[in-house]
């Protein structure tokens, strides 16, 4: 079976940084994930660069991306001006997203979940015909930093008029790291059910990002968020913390005989060099410790 790995590193990765990378830098991490065989990369957000200063010159990013055929570049977007930059800036994938509490909504990008759902399906339809994909990614899924518990049927009802417009995937976001294994399996099930693709994100504030991964996965998700190095963080949700490392999902997911197409060896040189650009140790455990054959089962 084959896992996706979409890599978010150079967008939410580097987003809650206290050290600002250059569009130019950004882009060459862009360039190394490509190179390393990652078939996805969110390159960059279509934000407002005062309220997220580690994001300004999304469009300089993009262009400064030494194209390789067959990686997709996304952006992110929280609104129509985003989605318009963006699509105007050529990404082939926009990836819209949205919290599903309304606190969180309201704070984190001025809306109400109802407004947030509708513009997912006008932004979809805009995708269709601007001929770009369109992913949709459900934020704070399994717990608000504000509101706290969000129960899988508000998750679920909200997925099932996303999906109504038909959405090349629905992403479903453990933005604060709450999640556990058996709230991955409910909530993917739940929306598979809807004959959605279903991707999820998880961040490891809890130390639960990996187990809630191979969930996803056993429970029919395809598509997997991760961030190079372990780096991230959401500057409008406290105390979360970084994704799950791509390279410590890729070790594990290979070692379970899962198909990514992601050179693991080149991923690790990956995370080791933006180590280096941001002049910190980073939380990812792979890239430290080094590849290994896994024992045969």
């Amino acid at each position: 079976m084959r896992v996706e790995i979409v890599d978010v590193g150079p967008r939410d990765g580097l987003q809650n940084e206290d050290e600002t990378l250059s569009p130019q830098t950004r882009a060459e991490l862009c360039d190394r994930l490509a190179e390393a065989g990652v078939p996805r990369v969110e390159a960059a957000s279509f934000v407002n660069p005062k309220k997220v200063p580690q994001m300004a010159g999304a469009e300089e990013v993009v262009s400064g991306i030494q194209r390789r055929p067959g990686t997709v570049y996304a952006g992110l977007v929280l609104n129509e001006k985003g989605y318009e930059r963006a699509v105007e800036a050529g990404v082939d994938e926009v990836r819209y997203a949205f919290p599903v509490t309304e606190t969180f909504a309201e704070r984190n990008q001025n809306t109400t979940v109802a407004d947030a759902t509708e513009l997912s399906g006008r932004l979809t339809e805009r995708a269709r015909l601007d001929g770009v994909r369109v992913s949709i990614t459900l934020s704070a899924a399994f717990g608000c930093p504000f509101e706290g518990r969000v129960e899988p049927k508000v998750v679920l009802d909200i997925a099932e008029r996303v999906g109504a417009a038909k959405p090349d995937e629905i992403v479903l976001a453990d933005t604060i790291g709450v999640g556990v294994p058996k709230g991955v399996r409910e909530l993917v099930g739940g929306v598979l059910n809807y004959g959605i693709t279903v991707g999820c994100h998880f961040h490891d504030t809890r130390n639960t990002g990996i187990a809630n991964a191979i969930a996803a996965v056993e429970a029919g998700a395809t598509i997997l968020d991760a961030s190079v190095g372990g780096t991230g963080g959401c500057p409008f949700a406290p105390k979360a913390t970084g994704n799950i490392a791509t390279e410590d999902l890729v070790y594990l997911l290979h070692g379970m005989g899962y198909e990514t197409g992601i050179d693991l060896d080149a991923l690790i040189e990956c995370a080791q060099w933006l180590s280096e650009q941001l002049g910190k140790e980073l939380p990812g455990q792979v890239h430290k410790a080094g590849n290994f054959e896994p024992v045969a089962g």
